[in-house]
């Protein structure tokens, strides 16, 4: 944020680590200053960490002098002109040292804990950037701020003032914004943001401040411990009550201007204005059909109109408003261009945006028509918009991929508006959001509606206007695809494979290089991306300064187990099955079978197996990927073809050659004895999640796998069941036969796996995700590199399109079907547009 043009700068002492530096300004209150500065000799906070600075508006009357006098360890400056509240602050934390700045009224004074609980708050969160006090009235009875809410018009307001203090203001909360009379803000970032900002003078600096740092992503948290109290002397009334409704009504304006994104601040300002004239009018009484011949036939040629000055505060606010646009201007490009966090994040702190706010009659029905006519309502009570995109087909029967973004779309839709989105397919709805289909250019309209996307696959290359947008990416890496691509693309031969591993190594960089959070599936798969990471520049300076464990960076969600337990409805396998009765020891293998998997180890062992046990039955769930698009693979037919040779097939080997519907799971898991995960020694292994293995874990079955992946170190280490080596037939015999035989051996294992099913609930491992949601925030670095972007003019901007994109986008979303689809289509395409036919 150092390109930022208001920014203060840093006094030439440097700052102190732990300092605190406290602010009061003064405007002929003597009296009040001293008396709130000698409570700082009471102050549970060493003397050597703070300071008082002082700043005199040009009181002239003395009060330099007679400050000075009374507390010679405070540093009292003259202003030399009286620059109104915030430049008094601004001149105050010009001359700060401290590594915070705290800001108390003269006429407040602070309880004896409120500097360290403040610094308290702020050294257990990074992400904290400023706190908000509680205020009480000065006999500590009444609420003075405990709160801060804001009209869709931009007035601030203080909905708990003057209610009896109890427990329910002691609960610590983010807050859209503290009160002047008592809050603390981290010093560099005060500077950083431009401080208060002095075209307010008085009045909604606070508002502006805290709305400010909440859109670049900081968090204000109210810290009821960090007490203060406050006189409340109502010093406008000797100017004109009228002055104080000009600086207010003013102030909304620019406050919203500045802080509202495009689409908000489209349907807001002119409302806001046009409320802010019947505001004032309203208030008065005033006729408003003077000059209307209609309403006033009769006329009159006098030019002049005697009215109150209350009923120009409106427009006079709007002309000052008019005055500043070319400054404030400047200021909302550069605040738009570095915000971290889309309004619908922000509304909640708002508490109750559709607030009329006044009860005056004429002014509220106008407020009524204002909303209905401009959708506020509906606009700034909406909930925030999160868009999941998978690249697998959404059917009844879904692959890994489709199953984790349903149960992504599902918990985040207790709290937020969610579309599920397949570029691939869809066949099933939900009642608890939308699920949709949609591909290529009519993409956008799904985009630009979210304000959280969330992503598997090779969204970013049908979507490419994504990569320079202002929205909040989310990357889902869990599935390492390039590490799949050294298996899965042996059948397209060498250049073939080639190109399909540097494609899907291209465009997961792409991703690595433009999302806001990251998702992957263990510590191992983290510890393998962030160094992809840190080769794509995303391990810099800016993402460690705001959290040097880099978790806000990227962190690790699990692939999950439903929420509720397995139910069986009836009996797949078991005197289902042809070949299988209900007495029989089943094993199940859950999902499909991959090139890096090892099937083949697994029917050798059941072969030498079923010669003791003739009762053993291996039953595959599926052959087929339910995605059209993925090619058969060369060891599924192996697998089929050893079966056969042995005599097994129909006897003790099973094979579904299509998918088992999602919903209809339960029914083979419940129907099975053991789960089984077997694969080859390889670095897909290593950095592997095993899906099928939660399948296991949710229907308390006994596993059995090949270590050298992430699960094969847990079931070792939690007892969930037996590991063995890679292509050991023995060991893998022997396991299977203990798994299936031995009573207390299976009855320790199923303690164990019940016990550690617990954590991997869908609801305990997408947590990092939902937390995530609801407070998203811009990347630190992409907030400077996309924010001083040239090319950044428009949320959804995007370069015009060319046939570069338009392969780029078949690609992206045919690729999502594998490498051999992705080649083939390419290459038709290229054809057709070479012809000049249509796509």
């Amino acid at each position: 944020m150092s390109s930022n043009p208001m920014a203060i700068a840093v006094p030439k002492a440097g700052v102190q680590p732990g300092v605190v530096s406290v602010v009061l300004v003064n405007y002929k209150g003597a009296e009040d200053t001293i008396t709130c500065l000698r409570y700082f000799d009471e102050i549970d906070w060493p003397r050597e960490r703070f300071e008082l600075i002082v700043i005199d508006n040009d009181s002239q009357d003395g009060s330099v002098d007679k400050i000075r006098a009374a507390v010679p360890g405070a540093i009292v400056v003259d202003a030399g002109s009286n620059t109104g509240f915030a430049g008094g602050c601004n001149l105050g934390v010009a001359h700060a040292k401290g590594e915070y700045v705290a800001f108390i009224n003269n006429d407040a004074r602070p309880d004896a804990g409120w500097i360290r609980a403040a610094v308290d708050a702020f050294e257990s969160d990074a992400t904290i950037g400023a706190v908000a006090s509680k205020v009480l009235d000065w006999s500590g009875n009444l609420i003075d701020y405990a709160d801060g809410s804001l009209t869709w018009y931009g007035m601030g307001y203080k909905r708990e003032a003057e209610k009896p203090d109890s427990e329910e203001f002691n609960t610590p909360k983010d807050v859209l914004f503290g009160t002047g009379a008592a809050m603390f803000v981290r010093a560099d970032l005060y500077r950083e943001v431009g401080g208060f900002d002095e075209r307010f003078f008085m009045f909604y600096e606070d508002v502006d401040l805290g709305w400010r740092l909440n859109i670049l992503g900081w968090r204000m948290r109210y810290v009821p411990t960090s007490l203060a109290f406050h006189k409340h002397h109502v010093t406008m009334k000797k100017f004109g009550n009228f002055r104080e409704t000009y600086l207010l009504e003013r102030n909304a304006l620019m406050s919203m201007y500045k802080n509202l994104d495009d689409e908000s601040l489209a349907k807001a300002l002119p409302a806001a204005m046009a409320l802010a004239v019947r505001r004032s009018l309203a208030r008065t009484e005033t006729d408003a059909t003077a000059l209307d011949l209609q309403r006033s036939p009769g006329g009159d040629d006098v030019g002049t109109l005697e009215i109150q000055k209350m009923a120009l505060t409106g427009p006079y606010a709007i002309d000052y408003f008019t005055d500043n646009l070319d400054t404030l201007i400047e200021s909302r490009a550069y605040l738009q261009k570095i915000r971290r966090r889309a309004d619908r994040e922000v509304f909640p702190l708002f508490r109750h945006a559709i607030e009329a706010a006044y009860a005056i009659e004429g002014y509220n029905s106008a407020h009524d028509v204002l909303i209905k006519a401009f959708g506020i309502a509906e606009h700034f009570t909406s909930k925030s918009r999160v868009l999941v995109v998978t690249g697998e087909p959404l059917l009844e029967r879904m692959a890994g991929p489709a199953i984790r973004a349903w149960e992504i779309a599902t918990a985040l839709s207790a709290e937020h508006d969610v579309k599920l989105l397949s570029t691939a397919g869809v066949k099933v709805t939900s009642k608890d959001f939308e699920v949709l289909y949609q591909v290529g250019p009519k993409l956008e309209a799904e985009t630009d509606w979210a304000d959280v996307i969330i992503f598997q696959g090779f969204l970013l290359e049908g979507a490419p206007w994504l990569k320079e947008s202002s929205k909040i990416l989310v990357a889902d890496v869990y599935d390492p695809m390039h590490l799949e691509q050294l298996e899965q693309a042996r059948d397209l031969g060498e250049e073939g494979r080639a190109r399909s591993i540097r494609e899907t190594s291209r465009i997961l960089n792409e991703q690595l290089k433009r999302a806001d959070f990251v998702l992957c599936a263990s510590e191992k798969q983290r510890d393998f991306w962030l160094g992809q990471m840190a080769g794509q520049g995303r391990v810099n300076a800016l993402v460690y300064d705001e959290d040097n464990s880099l978790d806000s960076l990227i962190s690790v969600v699990p692939f999950g187990i439903a929420d509720e337990d397995p139910v069986q409805v009836k009996h797949a396998i078991k005197g289902t099955v042809p070949g299988i009765g209900v007495d029989d020891k089943v094993i199940i293998w859950g999902g499909g079978v991959y090139n890096w998997f090892d099937p083949l180890t697994l029917i050798k062992a059941v072969d030498r197996l079923a010669v003791r046990h003739p009762e053993i039955k291996l039953y595959f769930m599926g052959l087929k990927h339910p995605n059209p698009g993925v090619p058969d693979m060369k060891i599924a037919w192996e697998t089929q073809q050893l079966s056969e040779k042995l005599g097994l097939t129909g006897k003790h080997v099973f094979f579904n050659t299509g998918w088992v519907p999602y919903n209809e799971r339960a029914d083979y898991l419940l129907d099975a004895d053991l789960g089984v995960s077997t694969h080859f020694h390889h670095i897909e292994t290593a950095f592997s999640f095993r899906t099928r293995i939660l399948d296991y874990l949710w229907s308390g079955l006994p596993i059995v796998a090949t270590g050298g992946d992430t699960f094969g170190t847990l079931i070792a280490a939690n007892n969930l069941g037996r590991v063995v080596q890679p292509e050991d037939v023995d060991g893998l015999e022997a396991a299977l036969e203990e798994m299936l035989f031995d009573d207390a051996a299976i009855a320790d294992v199923k303690v164990a796996v019940k016990e550690f099913a617990q954590g991997y609930r869908w609801n305990s491992v997408l947590q990092p995700l939902i937390e995530f949601c609801r407070f998203p925030r811009r990347a630190p670095d992409l907030a400077v590199r996309l924010g001083r972007s040239d090319q950044v003019a428009h949320p959804h901007s995007k370069p015009p399109w060319s046939i570069r994109q338009d392969l780029s986008l078949l690609k992206g979303y045919l690729a999502a079907g594998g490498p051999k689809e992705l080649v083939r289509r390419v290459t038709g395409r290229l054809k057709r547009l070479v012809r000049g036919t249509p796509g």
